[in-house]
């Protein structure tokens, strides 16, 4: 019966994102099957094989050395503020840890190796997708820069795209998430479903893309330019990336206090009015969806209230509320929500990519916040079409 159920959910999925084409003509089926396929190759070899369990095994224990490192410097600057005992706080033990992430990061891309690496991925998703080389780049970039530090390595190239070619590049960027903060999502759920929802989305945001947004790309429009920096020294180059990844720590904590406020605000309002709370009734709208990935019923509206709270404020939040929460989930409904949950997918995303972008090309991102609501639907699909095919396999 979950096969059935699962076969339907995708199929559900696709003409979701076939209703909302913006030209179904020139939707190119084949790339379409070719990349599902293939997610379903690379989610069976991560969650059910040894191949899957050494390469998940191994990227996992890498995050933990480099977090392990990352205690050393937060202990130092931190270490007083927490009784020998204490359990480490969120905003130290998940959220610190960015600001070194995200130096190594700095420093892989000053030694040209992240270029190289994003170039070479890039490419070859170009030869898959049925898109262009900046598309299948920026894609990759998405998924190690962040959705608002990419822009600036394409930002020679905005003024060139049209809508729809904006709109993928966009839709990459929600989709996926920055590798960056890869090492707090591992704090929180298990390795195998993070490492599997950044390998899924990435062809996912294609797939959906393509259907949504189809477009040509003519061969002398398709030329991957990188924007050009001024020659920053070493230095120069790790003083940055530390503080944006300070500001990332910083920003993140913000919104998880106001976001969390406000749904606890908004919980007991409805609470004393409904005798509901607000993440319930969320979770009653999402139930059916959550059905179709391939959650019991009787899961259903619990795992609906997760997956809604991530949409309404982001991720973490919901990461937050899965762990905390008394859920009592099984396995299989665990890694579908756990999944879902890791994309960038949010309404808050919507204002974090269309003022990048505008801030590097202000006619741009006035475009991208025009589609900022198909962007999100797009993007969340891509989500559910993830959480789907790991229902079917897990």
């Amino acid at each position: 019966m979950k096969y059935l159920i699962g076969i339907i959910g995708i199929i559900v999925v696709l003409l979701m994102a076939w209703a909302f084409s913006k030209d179904k003509k020139k939707i190119k089926y084949r790339p379409v099957v070719i990349m599902i396929v293939l997610q379903f190759i690379l989610a069976a070899v991560l969650l059910n094989t040894n191949v899957g369990n050494i390469l998940v095994g191994g990227f996992a224990k890498g995050f933990e050395y480099l977090l392990s490192y990352a205690a050393e410097g937060i202990n130092f600057v931190f270490g007083g503020l927490l009784n020998a005992d204490a359990q480490s706080s969120f905003f130290l033990g998940v959220l610190m840890p960015i600001v070194f992430i995200s130096a190594l990061i700095g420093i892989l891309h000053h030694f040209k190796i992240l270029q190289i690496f994003m170039r070479s991925v890039g490419y070859l998703l170009s030869k898959v997708n049925g898109m262009g080389q900046l598309e299948s780049y920026n894609a990759v970039a998405s998924a190690i820069l962040g959705q608002s530090e990419v822009f600036i390595s394409v930002k020679n190239q905005l003024s060139l795209l049209n809508e729809k070619r904006l709109y993928t590049l966009c839709a990459s960027a929600m989709s996926t998430v920055s590798m960056a903060i890869v090492g707090a999502y591992m704090t929180m759920l298990k390795p195998e479903y993070v490492v599997t929802a950044i390998v899924l989305n990435l062809f996912g945001g294609f797939i959906i893309a393509s259907i949504i947004n189809p477009y040509e790309v003519a061969p002398d429009e398709d030329i991957l330019e990188v924007k050009k920096e001024r020659k920053q020294s070493f230095f120069e180059v790790l003083g940055e990336y530390i503080m944006d990844g300070f500001k990332v720590a910083i920003t993140v904590g913000a919104m998880l206090i106001g976001f969390i406020a406000i749904i606890a605000l908004v919980n007991g309002i409805f609470s004393a009015i409904l005798g509901i709370s607000f993440q319930d009734l969320l979770g009653y709208v999402f139930a059916p969806f959550a059905f179709i990935m391939g959650i019991p019923w009787s899961e259903a509206i619990s795992a609906g209230s997760v997956m809604a709270t991530k949409l309404v404020s982001n991720e973490f939040v919901a990461m937050d509320f899965l762990t905390s929460g008394n859920f009592d989930f099984s396995g299989r409904t665990t890694a579908i929500v756990s999944v879902f949950l890791v994309s960038f997918a949010n309404f808050s995303s919507i204002g974090i990519i269309s003022g990048a972008i505008k801030g590097l090309n202000e006619e741009k991102g006035n475009m991208a916040a025009k589609f900022g609501l198909r962007l999100l639907y797009g993007a969340t699909l891509v989500s559910f079409l993830t959480a789907t095919i790991v229902g079917l396999i897990y």
